[in-house]
């Protein structure tokens, strides 16, 4: 056999055939016929790290199969035929057990075969074999044992080799073999195509091939998710970040720069192009589109434009540069799978067109007070303007009591919250006027804010209050109570840390408040510097009804202002209480028709007492009557008499 080729052949024995036929090396004039070689299904190996014993069930196997006779031999291997560029992984070729074994068939080797070692008692070992894995000091041995003591062996080793097993009968062999990739790096993405040689020779020559059969079998590696090309538009995104390189989708940043142009940026978009394994080291291929209108101007790889359409492998990053224009820069990034949502920076003119400042703390301690003014500026377009402010007293006698007339004081950055805060340091007791400007000195702004008033206090807290922020609640609704500490003019007094505001038990209440309430018991008090007082947030009862919440004073407060301290409010369901109300009312109803049915009876039972006395008084008369008539005909019964009487006198 030829050693010029890239792999050494590996020539393996059919062992275990239809009917017990096997290939032999003895001398015979006999020729091997019926030779098949079929492929019965290409491999498909993974491209991940850890070698072969990983991907042995997924070799590409064939069989082989002949009529053979004492003495003929048959021997197989195999020469690569094309692999992906950059391929290292070893092709190694595996006998499989298929004919013989009562387990069906069975993979009984682990690593590459370099040959088959003759067995004396083939015809035993061929009925009764199996697997039986053994160690060596250097390699790996899957021993066959069968009826002879000397075992049927393949030795496992270097590619290359070759190997026959002998036979002493006449019918068909045949068997299973595979073919499969070996690396412990892993394995380039591809198709790995060998050519599979079957020879048969005469007994006497094994040499000289009297026939030969190739058949190609394949081996397929799929790329690794990380290595696709193809977009997956659900793990790509594009993002508005204030820094760069934020590799992770979310949500944008909100960013404004002054409008002086700058090759500084003041934010980044980062396009992930990702495929579907969505890492951001991902190498998915995409067209992406990035445009700016408005203010601003982009940049990507050194270049600045307002448009750019690029072919991006993995993700991307456009930086967003100040070009001195003010206003809104509105970025639309689009890809040929996706239109992400439009991507807004906010550049403000370098001067505030109008300043308007308010006093945000109502108090200030003699010292520093941070959050003291807060101020609200925009530009000439409209604009937050969201520049450094200063903040500056109006005159030299404001300046006995805090600030400085003549060097302003920087405020603190903007933020979304609390947009643009003033520092003041109080020195004495008082009241003084200050101004918001748009520059270090006076002399520099070209914005000035009206005047604000602060008041600086060194009184103490002489009692406190208690308040609900609502007279009423729905049931379960959510509520706030305050905690304010006052002096002895009832005045707020500067914020500040009481460890004993309150006495023990600090806040109760008449009753318990719903899930989710903040804890009441704490007896120390922290006040805001911007309220001088402390919230609370609760949650009121579901059941309606007056809650009345009280606490003491405590020990941080004078002995007078030790006192109980209480506020009320109330829970009002009005669906549960109209019902209520109505039912009230349904029953009173039905008390004033029962009372109106009993004033009927009694009437009705007065009409028939009368009406008895009635009966009774027209029987009487009628007796009386009857009784004049009879009279009445007795009298005109002797009239007539009379009358008669008279008449014939005459």
């Amino acid at each position: 056999m030829s050693t010029k080729t890239t792999f050494k052949r590996i020539a393996l024995v059919a062992v275990a055939a239809l009917g017990l036929g096997v290939l032999s090396v003895a001398p015979s004039s006999a020729v091997v016929s019926a030779l098949t070689v079929n492929v019965l299904a290409s491999g498909t190996s993974s491209n991940s790290d850890g070698g072969f014993i990983s991907d042995s069930t997924t070799a590409a196997t064939f069989s082989v199969t002949g009529l053979v006779e004492a003495s003929d031999s048959v021997t197989i291997t195999f020469v690569a035929k094309s692999a992906p560029s950059g391929a290292v992984a070893v092709p190694r070729m595996y006998f499989y057990e298929t004919t013989t074994p009562t387990s069906g068939s069975t993979r009984v080797d682990t690593s590459t075969v370099v040959s088959f070692v003759n067995n004396a008692d083939s015809a035993t070992v061929n009925t009764a074999r199996s697997a039986v894995p053994v160690t060596s000091a250097d390699s790996t041995y899957m021993g066959i044992t069968g009826g002879s003591s000397t075992p049927f062996r393949m030795i496992y080793g270097a590619v290359g080799g070759s190997g026959v097993y002998g036979v002493t009968a006449t019918g068909y062999a045949g068997a299973k073999f595979g073919i499969q990739l070996d690396s412990a790096t892993a394995r380039a993405a591809g198709t790995y195509t060998y050519t599979v040689l079957v020879k048969t020779y005469e007994a006497g020559n094994s040499t000289v091939p009297v026939q030969t059969k190739s058949q190609d079998v394949s081996i397929v590696v799929a790329a690794t998710a990380s290595s696709a090309t193809t977009v997956n538009v659900t793990n790509s995104f594009a993002r508005l970040n204030a820094t760069s390189a934020v590799t992770t989708s979310g949500v944008d940043a909100t960013i404004t720069s002054v409008s002086t142009a700058s090759a500084t940026a003041k934010g980044y978009v980062y396009v992930g192009v990702r495929n579907a394994e969505g890492t951001s080291t991902t190498v998915a291929q995409d067209s992406i589109t990035a445009t700016i209108t408005g203010a601003g101007i982009l940049s990507q790889g050194g270049i600045t434009g307002s448009s750019f359409k690029i072919a991006a492998t993995g993700d991307k990053e456009f930086a967003i540069l100040a070009d001195g224009r003010a206003g809104v820069a509105t970025i639309t990034i689009t890809t040929n799978g996706a239109t992400y949502s439009p991507k807004t920076v906010t550049f403000y003119a370098k001067a505030a067109k109008t300043i308007t400042a308010t006093v945000a703390n109502p108090v200030l301690a003699v010292g520093a007070n941070t959050g003291a003014v807060s101020v609200a500026a925009v530009d000439a377009n409209g604009t937050n303007w969201t520049g450094t402010a200063y903040i500056v007293a109006s005159a030299a006698a404001d300046a006995l009591v805090a600030g400085s007339a003549t060097t302003p004081v920087a405020c603190a950055a903007y933020n979304a919250t609390d947009g643009i805060l003033c520092p003041i340091t109080a020195i004495a007791a008082g009241t003084a006027k200050f101004k918001v400007i748009d520059a270090s000195t006076v002399a520099l702004a070209t914005a000035t804010s009206n005047e604000v008033t602060v008041t600086s206090s060194s009184a103490t807290a002489n009692t406190v209050k208690l308040a609900f922020d609502k007279a009423t609640y729905g049931p379960s609704e959510k509520a706030t109570i305050t905690v304010t500490p006052v002096d002895v003019a009832g005045k707020n007094v500067a914020g500040q840390t009481l460890a004993n505001l309150l006495a023990t038990g600090g806040i109760t209440s008449t009753i318990s408040f719903s899930a989710g309430s903040d804890t009441l018991t704490a007896v120390s008090v922290i006040t805001d510097p911007t309220t001088g007082a402390k919230s609370y947030t609760v949650y009121m009862p579901a059941a309606s009804g007056d809650v009345t919440i009280s606490a003491t004073g405590g020990t941080s407060l004078p002995a007078a202002g030790q006192v109980k301290v209480s506020a009320t409010t109330s829970v009002v369901n009005s669906s549960v209480d109209a019902a209520t109300d109505a039912a009230n009312e349904a029953t009173d109803a039905a008390n004033a028709a029962t009372d109106a049915a009993l004033a009927a009876a009694d009437a009705a039972d007065a009409a028939t007492a009368a009406a008895e006395d009635a009966s009774a008084a027209v029987a009487t008369l009628a007796a009386s009557v009857n009784t004049a008539l009879g009279n009445l005909k007795k009298q005109i019964s002797a009239l007539t008499a009379l009358v008669n009487k008279l008449l014939k006198k005459k």
